[in-house]
């Protein structure tokens, strides 16, 4: 395994990859490894297109992935790839799509392994409510990914 540390507005995140895949994305403490172990190709570029992204100029993540789930989270997480920048969707809604439930779509959200490149933070509950997000500092660094992609909440 090859990682990366990035400092980002919402904190300092290591970006992880097997091979010629971007395995991982968490939040980490200064007090992680200072240095990068063996970055690569493939995390040079995802460092750049988070850096993008943050700046704005970057509005859909393009890297291999290779998230390690059940085949409904993998299912979820496929479905998350999918919202647009700046849009959002609902627990429930996808749970429809889906044949399944909002709590398990919930659960699965909670496991994603990319969150950012996999966009969790844009699926809310019913009715615009925030709902979860197990990144970072929880629900205020979802909504400043929202307020960065231009998410207005109620």
């Amino acid at each position: 395994m090859s990682i990366c540390y990035v400092t980002s507005p919402v904190g300092r995140l290591a970006l992880e990859a097997d091979r010629d895949a971007l395995t991982g994305l968490r939040w980490t403490s200064a007090g992680d490894a200072a240095h990068d172990e063996g970055s690569t190709a493939l995390l040079k570029e995802a460092a750049r297109q988070l850096e993008r992204y943050f700046a704005r100029t970057l509005m859909r993540f393009d890297l291999p992935l290779a998230a390690r789930g059940t085949d409904f989270q993998k299912s979820v997480w496929k479905m998350m790839s999918e919202i647009p920048y700046g849009e959002t969707a609902t627990y429930g809604g996808m749970a429809m799509a889906l044949g399944s439930g909002p709590r398990a779509i919930g659960m699965a959200c909670g496991r994603n392994p990319i969150p950012i490149i996999v966009p969790c933070h844009r699926v809310l509950g019913s009715g615009g409510k925030e709902g979860g997000f197990s990144g970072g500092q929880g629900l205020p660094t979802k909504r400043k990914l929202l307020a960065l992609e231009g998410v207005v909440l109620l």
